[in-house]
């Protein structure tokens, strides 16, 4: 369950290479510490997941420049807590300016399964450090959290139905790569009412969870927030969809519209 959250996580972070401007000259943060984010996960009618994400200011500095941390929790809920347990927590310590990542770690408890990983990205040698050893890249690439953030904050009132580009990022045993298509605006309602948003279609590849036909959509806000309000993806069995439940603290009034 654990890498379908993610990749629905991942999903959310889509504006990489949609335009032909440098990504350094665009970012311009849309979060600001204090910023509190909750999601619940349902599989079918059953919630089966939640997960809580925080923007904090660190004490900690890096190369002599200040950072965000950002902390994600996730956990089961109901019955599933009950099949398999979860409590998972991911971390990451980004660049106030260029929303960058320098180090990011990970500590999963899944039923009896244990994991933990700590990432450290030099972008003057253009290496990751993991657990598992080290990485070279090029280009701009992300833990999945410091992604999250960084795509939030691209401008993309540029970007045309048919889009589609790739997302860069590191996870657990290398450098992997997501493609995302843009499809349109559509009305979504939610928890929190009715919004504005734009919609896309990650690609996502069948087998054991996702059938052949399987879509995987998202829906981020159309404002000066660009919150993920929803994402939604068939399965070989039922469906995952993820909803927006909470938010406290943005940088920019969220405001429902009229149905």
């Amino acid at each position: 369950m654990k890498r379908y959250i993610l990749i629905i996580f991942l999903a959310t972070i889509a504006f990489t290479r949609a335009f032909g401007q440098p990504m350094a000259n665009m970012v311009t943060p849309v979060f600001k510490a204090g910023e509190q984010l909750s999601y619940t996960l349902k599989y079918g009618f059953f919630t089966a997941a939640r997960a809580d994400l925080r923007v904090e200011t660190s004490d900690k500095t890096f190369e002599g420049h200040p950072a965000f941390h950002i902390v994600a929790d996730g956990q089961t809920a109901g019955a599933f807590d009950l099949l398999y347990k979860t409590r998972n927590r991911y971390e990451t310590y980004i660049d106030k300016t260029t929303l960058l990542p320098y180090f990011y770690t990970e500590n999963r408890h899944e039923s009896s399964y244990k994991h933990s990983d700590n990432v450290t990205f030099n972008h003057h040698d253009d290496k990751i450090t993991a657990n598992k050893g080290v990485f070279p890249y090029k280009g701009k690439v992300f833990d999945f959290l410091s992604a999250y953030y960084f795509s939030r904050s691209i401008d993309v009132s540029k970007i045309k139905i048919g889009d589609t580009f790739d997302l860069k990022y590191f996870l657990e045993d290398g450098v992997h790569t997501l493609s995302i298509t843009y499809v349109g605006k559509e009305k979504v309602e939610s928890d929190l009412g009715v919004f504005n948003c734009l919609k896309f279609n990650p690609t996502i590849i069948p087998g054991r969870v996702f059938r052949k036909d399987s879509k995987l959509y998202l829906w981020i806000t159309d404002d000066n927030n660009r919150i993920p309000l929803k994402a939604h993806v068939e399965l070989v069995v039922g469906s995952l969809t993820m909803n927006l439940t909470g938010v406290k603290d943005l940088k920019y009034p969220l405001n429902p519209i009229s149905k």
